[in-house]
């Protein structure tokens, strides 16, 4: 079933993320998607993240799903401007990829091409209307298209650091819901009660929620997470518990399982973020009983 007939059905959805790779080697990707093949309901493919030069989001989610994965597809504003933003829009339906995740994207300072020139053409919220048009036939010129592209199209919401920061965020997830976002994924999440809690204001917005379920991969990982990213902590006694297991590594699979069960009674889907460990997916997924 696809992932946007699970969505419309309300059942939860599993998707795992998978960056395209620094280069044309991609026997690692193949090699992991291949053993969590028939157990994810789809693939996030990200737009360059951390502004890290990769093989492109559209060329990772081509590859991907001539391996028979779903994909997902991330596209942002950072690195083109709206003729070339279209352009491979129309270029990834043909493609066969039916599935956007629009980002915000990472500053070029945060990369690995730090000389780069940012584009700032159009917002997340424009690029959203464009493709609201596309679907509709038109171009952001208004000329008419010779046949249109049909989408499943996501949105991102940032951590918010305290209720007011959370409250914007909920503001500006609504107006992209109004311009044509039909699902919303969300920063990791560590915090269950947090999350109960934010998804009782999140559910005005109408559409599916996709938590992050990330996997700590040490305790450094953890203290970095809970003192630099905005949002809820890591709990304290998960860091402990990180910190005296004697098998650190079968102790975060075990925390990531644990998440995906409680995010089951409250959300719609997860998606699971393993940052190179993509090799710990089926642990993961045996751990959460998937």
């Amino acid at each position: 079933m696809s992932f946007q007939k699970r969505l419309l059905l309300g059942d939860f959805v599993v998707l795992a993320e998978f960056d395209p790779p620094k280069g044309v080697d991609a026997s690692d990707l193949v090699s992991n998607l291949i053993k969590i093949k028939g157990r994810v309901d789809g693939v996030i493919v990200p737009e360059m993240a951390q502004a890290v030069m990769r093989m492109s989001a559209m060329g990772g989610a081509a590859l991907m799903q001539q391996q028979g994965m779903e994909t997902i597809m991330q596209i942002c504003c950072r690195d083109r401007n709206r003729l070339a933003l279209q352009g491979d829009i129309l270029a990834a339906y043909f493609l066969g990829i039916k599935n956007l995740l629009v980002i915000p994207g990472e500053e070029i300072v945060y990369g690995d091409h730090i000389d780069a020139k940012q584009f700032a053409d159009i917002d997340e919220f424009t690029l959203l209307r464009a493709i609201k048009g596309l679907q509709n036939g038109v171009d952001m010129a208004g000329m008419e298209l010779k046949g249109s592209p049909k989408f499943v199209t996501g949105c991102s919401i940032k951590p918010a650091k305290n209720e007011i920061a959370l409250e914007a965020e909920l503001e500006l997830a609504q107006k992209k819901v109004k311009e044509g976002a039909q699902f919303l994924v969300t920063p990791p999440v560590f915090n269950i009660h947090a999350f109960t809690y934010f998804m009782e204001k999140a559910k005005a917005l109408g559409v599916p929620v996709i938590a992050t379920v990330f996997l700590l991969k040490s305790v450094g990982v953890a203290r970095y997470i809970s003192t630099n990213v905005p949002g809820p902590p890591i709990p304290e006694e998960m860091i402990s518990r990180l910190r005296k297991a004697p098998d650190r590594i079968n102790e975060c699979i075990s925390i990531a399982g644990e998440l995906i069960t409680s995010l089951k009674e409250l959300c719609q889907g997860v998606q699971l973020v393993t940052m190179g460990w993509e090799n710990r997916l089926p642990a993961i997924l045996d751990a959460a009983k998937i």
